[in-house]
């Protein structure tokens, strides 16, 4: 019997395929992540909300870690903890930029679950670093991203906005046109990376620049295909998967 490709690994494979097209390579990194790759080198502070029990599932450390000094687990909310390693990994290679790179993966946020969210779903996270990295190549690449994805008639803004690992940051809306009515969506956030990550990475922010972008993956797939209610992507029902 012909098997059918779940509409998340569909979409995964689209966008893998439109970013190759920009010279963009796959990048990965492990869910079980340390506080360190997931908020520290980002920048985020030490009382940044997002590090609370209430969004993030922490690992209880044993005593002897905790007198090692070891740094605390976490299930990574985010797949921006990955753009650290990737650096790393790459400069240890001594392999310099220019680096671009997407990360499809699953995250983890402690969150009640309804139709539109998820304690664990998909995010895809972008990074490009090169020398004089610009708002207008950003833009440009979401754009392309869209339009491949949605068809020509998509067009993206910028509103300013803030996040603790780029600056500028913005929030990326998409027009949404369907049925003769059209409304703008939020899509996700962006921006230049911050001097203090690329820093944390081992990267020259005063020689080096970059842009970042993170996406929910579950919110892309669902306007691809009409689909209302998140939980539909996880509660494993073959009859939804058949469909597609």
């Amino acid at each position: 019997m012909k098997g059918h490709l779940h509409p998340i690994t569909q979409t995964i494979r689209e966008l893998q395929t439109i970013f190759a097209e920009l010279g963009f390579n796959v990048a990965q990194g492990p869910e079980l992540e340390t506080e360190f790759y997931n908020f520290d080198a980002l920048n985020v502070p030490k009382d940044h909300p997002a590090r609370d029990m209430q969004d993030t599932f922490w690992i209880k450390q044993t005593k002897a870690d905790r007198d090692a000094g070891a740094s605390r687990q976490l299930l990574r909310t985010h797949t921006s903890s990955v753009q650290i390693r990737y650096i790393q990994e790459k400069l240890a290679a001594h392999i310099t930029p220019p680096y671009r790179i997407i990360v499809p993966g699953k995250v983890f946020r402690n969150e009640a679950t309804d139709a539109s969210h998820e304690a664990q779903f998909f995010q895809i996270e972008g990074l490009y670093v090169d020398k004089n990295v610009s708002l207008a190549q950003l833009k440009g690449v979401l754009t392309t991203m869209m339009q491949k994805l949605y068809g020509e008639d998509v067009a993206i803004r910028f509103r300013p906005s803030f996040f603790p690992f780029t600056e500028p940051s913005v929030e990326v809306d998409m027009l949404w046109k369907k049925g003769g009515e059209e409304k703008w969506l939020e899509m996700g956030g962006a921006g230049l990376v911050h001097p203090n990550v690329l820093r944390a990475a081992g990267i020259d922010p005063n020689v080096w620049s970059g842009f970042a972008f993170g996406f929910g993956l579950d919110r892309l797939v669902m306007l691809k295909y009409g689909i209302d209610d998140i939980r539909s992507l996880y509660n494993g029902d073959l009859r939804f998967v058949n469909q597609f």
